[in-house]
């Protein structure tokens, strides 16, 4: 496998090495901007301490503490870890919209929208199967 890392330590893989290393799903999602469907991912109940790492590149995202029930059938946070994500626009789906990628290796993760809780402000909705948890320990 061919995998190159810049100064940034972003992670380029070509499509061939990038469907046989995913489950077909997590291809669709992360490589081809899919969405799951809704109440779907086991990481949706995920309330144990941890961080949720992209299924991509194994990069951390998201500190399990900044998971909240969103109530949209998707894992949601306030905030993600510093650096971990960037963020484009997405004009698909006849809307604007901001959508959440992995800064590593640019694989699409959902959404994010200004109608979350406090301190943020925020909802990033993402993909579980764009993600693996990690817990603490």
């Amino acid at each position: 496998m061919t995998e190159t890392a810049t100064r940034s330590d972003t992670v380029t893989r070509s499509d061939e090495e990038w469907r046989a290393m995913l489950t077909p799903e997590q291809y669709r999602v992360l490589r081809r901007h899919g969405t799951e469907r809704a109440g779907t991912s086991a990481l949706n109940a995920e309330k144990r301490a941890g961080v949720f790492v992209c299924a991509g590149c194994g990069a951390p995202l998201y500190d399990a503490a900044t998971k909240f029930e969103s109530g949209t059938g998707w894992p949601s946070f306030v905030a993600p870890i510093d650096g971990a994500v960037d963020t484009s626009i997405d004009r698909s789906l006849f809307a604007t919209r901001t959508e959440v990628h992995c800064a590593r290796c640019g694989g699409h993760l959902g959404h994010v929208f200004p109608d979350g809780p406090a301190p943020t402000g925020q909802r990033y909705c993402m993909n579980g199967v764009a993600m693996r948890f990690e817990p603490k320990g």
